[in-house]
């Protein structure tokens, strides 16, 4: 179990509310004009300006998982029972990919991209079914299962140099890392970090490459440095600023703040943290 500092870093009234009346959000992301998007229960896709006001650019039908964007600003959302869904500005979408290695996915969780294009995956698969899994869609069309075995796989984040590749483990508390093959495949997951909250969700890096995860069921976020020191970002006993906390991101001033998904509520709530974020693919090329 790694080192651990359980003493809150930033107090919980150092957040607010960014964005209120979205349905039960789990997701959000930022695009490359600065616009953040989000999904909510019922499939909606949100788009949010820098003013913290919503419209809702469309339906896709079902829970929206995880977002992400493409290095040429696409969006692309996982949706649990559909499959993995490409998503126009106009709102606009289609089933990009229903199955992964020849088999369905169960329910795809939360994607990811690399500078190359590469989008990776997590199919959550039962909760407790250990058949969660791994998957890749290559740049070039193909596709394979990079590992398989999980209990529930959740959030990923993807190290700078994209060789490393974390994932979340939300039934047994835990991240697991993997070492990424230059030929496109992956190594057997490591465990990185267990135990971590309760539930944890969604998975964030920093510069430094601090490991940021959300935990759904205690309403906190987590930080685990390099060397696997594990410290408590963020608590909310009430779950009100956070509530039911799943994906986040950085973005605002300086790429310094926080922005946390709260499942539970109707919020995007909103933190500085003093840390700049890892740029995802779609704006490595932003200041």
């Amino acid at each position: 179990m790694p080192e651990q500092n359980l003493t809150p870093e930033i107090p919980i009234e150092s957040f607010d509310i960014f964005a209120d009346g979205l349905d039960h959000p789990e997701c959000c992301a930022f695009a490359r004009d600065g616009d953040l998007w989000a999904g909510g229960e019922a499939g909606q896709i949100y788009r949010i300006g820098a003013d913290g006001k919503a419209t809702e650019v469309t339906r896709l039908g079902s829970f929206c998982g995880g977002l992400a964007f493409s290095p040429h600003d696409e969006l692309f959302a996982c949706v649990p029972g559909l499959g993995v869904v490409h998503v126009e500005r106009s709102g606009r979408h289609e089933v990009f990919r229903t199955e992964a290695a020849g088999r369905g996915l169960i329910c795809p969780n939360f994607p990811v991209f690399d500078s190359a294009g590469n989008l990776y995956v997590s199919d959550s698969g039962d909760w407790k079914g250990r058949n969660g899994r791994l998957v890749r869609f290559g740049a070039d069309g193909r596709d394979l299962e990079l590992a398989a075995g999980f209990g529930y796989a959740n959030g990923l984040a993807l190290a700078a140099d994209e060789r490393t590749l974390f994932v979340v483990e939300s039934d047994t508390d835990s991240v697991y890392r993997l070492l990424l093959d230059s030929d496109g495949g992956a190594g057997e997951p490591q465990l990185f970090c267990r135990p971590i909250g309760h539930v944890p969700d969604g998975l964030s890096l920093d510069v430094d490459g601090n490991l940021y995860v959300t935990c759904y069921a205690s309403h906190e976020i987590y930080w685990v440095s390099p060397d696997r020191q594990l410290l408590l970002l963020a608590r909310d006993v009430n779950g009100m600023l956070l509530g039911g906390p799943t994906n986040m991101c950085f973005g605002g001033q300086g790429y310094q703040e926080i922005f946390v998904s709260n499942l539970c509520r109707y919020t995007i709530s909103r933190a500085a943290v003093g840390r700049v974020g890892l740029r995802p693919a779609n704006l490595r090329s932003a200041k």
